[in-house]
């Protein structure tokens, strides 16, 4: 397989992407400008006061969560794939007055391209199923964080990716840690299930082992590994909203979040 060939269509279904998330009620851009603020319970929870700490946003489409950070006072740096939107967020940080530094790369690629050293590395929700390989991931991570910093991630839970969604119930097809790309092909974006775009894209399944070993391997040390049945977003069939403002699968029996950080 070409991964530079599945890299350059997956990046080009995101830029595709970017102006129907925009526009979409997911992203709410009108909410956003007002509030500021897109980051969720755990993550929020998980770093609490960020005030005059370096954050690396890995992974960060049009910069939501990135702006989020640096009106919590952190100084921002955010990378992604899609040159559209990159142009997006830099638009955004002009126009809400909110410093982020965005760049456009290959999140494998990033210490090319970003050579600072930051408090904070961060990434969320959707991010590493991109990836065809963790082991450079992980190492990237550690190259840019400063001796003492720590990395943080809230992802979906590995065991919501086995099953395959286009079908009117989901259907259990792919393995819990599948080495092979997954090709999908669907009408709509999880933003905008009724848009007319047709997603093109290739994913790769990463365990939860996968995922902790390879910031290990690196040279990393586990603070936090947690699962959750609660999730911020209802991007998967059959999600019922509760008192708590999370929402969980109906009758599921597995937790649809998980969460890791780890200190350099």
């Amino acid at each position: 397989m070409d991964l530079q060939k599945v890299f350059e269509l997956n990046k080009e279904t995101w830029n595709t992407k970017t102006g129907i998330h925009y526009e979409s009620k997911f992203y709410d851009k009108q909410a956003f400008a007002k509030a500021r603020n897109s980051l969720n319970s755990y993550e929020i929870n998980a770093l609490g006061e960020v005030t005059g700490k370096s954050l690396l946003h890995l992974q960060c489409h049009f910069g939501q969560d990135s702006l989020s950070w640096a009106n919590k006072g952190a100084q921002v740096t955010a990378v992604d794939i899609s040159d559209k939107a990159i142009e997006l967020g830099k638009k955004l940080s002009a126009e809400l007055e909110l410093p982020v530094d965005f760049v456009c790369c290959n999140v494998l690629e990033t210490s090319q391209h970003v050579k600072e050293q930051f408090d904070i590395v961060f990434t969320s929700y959707g991010s590493i199923g991109w990836l065809p390989d963790l082991k450079p991931w992980a190492q990237m991570i550690a190259e840019r964080l400063r001796p003492g910093g720590l990395f943080y991630m809230v992802e979906f839970h590995p065991i919501l990716w086995m099953f395959h969604y286009s079908k009117e119930k989901p259907i259990l097809t792919y393995h819990y840690s599948q080495n092979e790309a997954i090709y999908d092909e669907y009408p709509g974006t999880y933003a905008d299930p009724t848009s007319k775009m047709i997603s093109k894209e290739y994913g790769w399944n990463h365990s939860l082992s996968e995922v902790i070993q390879s910031l290990l391997d690196a040279g990393l040390t586990l603070e936090l590994f947690a699962e959750h049945d609660g999730s911020p977003y209802d991007v998967f069939p059959d999600m019922e909203l509760h008192d708590d403002g999370l929402y969980y699968i109906k009758d599921g029996l597995n937790p649809s979040i998980f969460e890791v950080k780890v200190r350099k």
